[in-house]
C-alpha cells in the first residue's frame, strides 16, 4: 500500500494533460455543476478537509488510508501515511519520513497537483463529460458525472460525485485502463480558517538528516 500511495502522491493523483480535440463532448448540465463547484473553491481564502484514499482492482477497493489536505490559492499541503507533499506555488516537495527522503520538482504540463480544483478544471480540455443522474453517497444525494479521456492516457474513466447544493466534491473514482482503481472520499470540510503562514513553506532546516533530491 505504501508503494502505491508513494507512486500516486508523487504523480499527484491526477492524469496529465492530453491536449484539446475538436471531438470533445461536454454535457451542458455537467459543465454548469463543475464550474459552480470550481468557482466556490476558488472564492475561499483557504480550504481544509479529511479524506480516505483507497486502492484496488476491478472496481473494488481493498485497502484504504486516511489523509488530510490544506489549500490556499495555488498552494497546498497534503499528508497521507508517511508521505507529506507541499506545493509552495513554485515547487512541489515530496517528503517521505520513513525513507528520510525529500524530492523536489517543478510542476509541468505532464502532471497536475492533487487539488480537487484540478479534477474539476482539467475536464475543459482533456475529457468527454456526461451527466449520469443522482447517486446516494454515504447519505448525500450527489450528482454523478463521468469523465472519459479524449485521448489514451492510461485512464479508462473518472467518476465525480458532487454535492451541488453545497458546491463541494464528495467522492472521486479514477479507473485505470489496467483495471486498477483509486478512490478519494472527502469529508469534514472547513473553510476560511486562520492558518499558520508557514504551512505552505518547505523548511529545509527541519530535514537536515534527509536525502534531498531536486528533479
Amino acid at each position: 500500500m505504501k508503494n502505491i500511495i508513494s507512486k500516486i502522491v508523487v504523480s499527484s493523483l491526477v492524469v496529465g494533460a492530453v491536449g484539446f480535440t475538436s471531438a470533445q463532448k461536454i454535457d451542458a448540465k455537467a459543465k454548469k455543476i463543475l464550474d459552480d463547484i470550481t468557482a466556490n473553491y476558488k472564492s475561499k481564502k483557504n480550504t481544509y478537509f479529511k479524506f480516505s484514499f483507497g486502492t484496488g482492482t476491478n472496481g473494488q477497493t481493498s485497502k484504504t488510508e486516511p489523509g488530510i489536505y490544506y489549500a490556499a490559492g495555488d498552494k497546498y499541503k497534503l499528508k497521507i501515511m508517511e508521505i507529506e507533499q507541499i506545493f509552495d506555488g513554485n515547487k512541489i516537495y515530496n517528503i517521505n519520513t520513513e525513507d528520510t527522503e525529500v524530492t523536489v520538482a517543478k510542476p509541468n504540463g505532464s502532471s497536475s497537483m492533487f487539488s480537487p480544483i484540478n479534477y474539476l478544471s482539467s475536464y475543459r480540455n482533456d475529457y468527454n463529460v456526461t451527466y449520469n443522474g443522482k447517486k446516494n453517497i454515504d447519505g448525500v444525494n450527489t450528482d454523478f458525472i463521468k469523465l472519459t479521456p479524449v485521448k489514451s492516457n492510461g485512464i479508462k474513466y473518472v467518476y465525480l460525485y458532487v454535492d451541488s447544493a453545497k458546491k463541494q466534491m464528495v467522492k472521486l473514482e479514477q479507473h485505470g485502463s489496467n483495471n486498477d482503481i483509486a478512490v478519494i472520499t472527502i469529508k469534514d470540510y472547513k473553510e476560511n480558517q486562520n492558518l499558520d503562514p508557514g504551512m505552505f513553506i518547505f523548511d529545509k532546516g527541519k530535514y537536515k538528516n534527509y536525502l534531498v533530491t531536486e528533479l
